[in-house]
């Protein structure tokens, strides 16, 4: 079981974020590589049960080099099908556009076919921080690397 936790992060905050998500996905028994997305080719995304993809947000959206690799990952149209999806986001400020990015990054896994799990409670879409992540949303970041491989962990066992 593999799980790839990929990020763009120009400030540090988004990185910070990640490594809380991987370390988490890491304590349910998974494999858990965490990389930068220049170190990312799409077709690396077939290697991987569990993929959770973090971005700034820039103007509502996610950072262009979160969108090239997901561009690129038209090649893989149906591959990636039935995989294990998760996103995270952080931004400058309240109303910065998280939840748009989550859904940005969501969209392209669920166009994807990949499987992708929210929570009713907290930071529904996935875990978003204003700055560097606080308390709150480390919290949110550990929840989501733990669903994602929980939900792994499930599915590989069928």
């Amino acid at each position: 079981m593999r799980i790839l936790v990929v990020y763009y992060s120009q400030t540090g905050n988004t990185k910070k974020m990640a490594e809380i998500v991987a370390q988490a996905a890491k304590s349910k028994e998974t494999n858990v590589d965490l990389k930068e997305v220049g170190e990312v080719k799409a077709k690396d995304l077939l290697d991987y049960d569990g993929i959770i993809i973090g971005s700034p947000t820039y103007y509502g959206g996610m950072a262009w080099q979160i969108k090239q690799l997901i561009d690129e990952s038209v090649e893989l149209h149906g591959d990636l099908q039935g995989k294990i999806g998760g996103a995270f986001s952080s931004s400058a400020n309240i109303g910065g556009g998280n939840e748009t990015t989550i859904l940005n990054i969501l969209q392209t896994m669920l166009i994807h076919g990949m499987i992708v799990q929210g929570t009713s409670s907290g930071d529904h879409y996935g875990p978003v921080a204003i700055d560097s992540p606080d308390d709150r949303a480390a919290k949110q970041c550990k929840q989501l690397g733990q669903r994602v491989a929980s939900l792994v962990r499930q599915l590989k066992k069928r």
